[in-house]
């Protein structure tokens, strides 16, 4: 978590896209809100099936992404957090380490690289803010 959040404003000054957006410590604590109610929401709602949990919970990681961030550099660290996350996720229960009771798609679930790209964004957001 601490890498993602330095990694945010390391990329947003390699790139010279400094990020303006919402840039107040109570922007950071609402995404951080959002995040765990989407975190809450994977748990505990009842979905009809999992593409339709999926499908919600990816709308709601781009709508956090939509709301407190919208930098190109902030979209594409999240997606590829997301891959990385969810990569070594599969890794661990392929190998034995970790196990779900009911995976759905190549052992692991398929609504967790939506909450891995939700966190990516919002540990950027805490790390830019106290980049500032």
């Amino acid at each position: 978590t601490a890498v993602i959040g330095l990694l945010y404003p390391c990329m947003d000054r390699h790139l010279g896209e400094p990020h303006k957006f919402k840039r107040e410590w109570s922007s950071v604590m609402r995404c951080v809100a959002v995040f765990v109610g989407i975190n809450h929401a994977s748990a505990k709602v009842d979905f009809a099936n999992n593409i339709q949990l999926s499908l919600t919970l990816a709308a709601l990681s781009i709508g956090l992404w939509w709301t407190f961030d919208r930098s190109r550099s902030g979209f594409g660290l999240g997606i590829g957090i997301a891959f990385l996350a969810t990569l070594v996720s599969q890794l661990l229960v392929y190998n034995g380490v970790y196990q779900y009771t009911s995976p759905d798609f190549l052992y692991v679930r398929s609504w967790l690289p939506c909450i891995f790209f939700a966190g990516g964004i919002t540990m950027g957001n805490i790390g830019r803010q106290l980049a500032m």
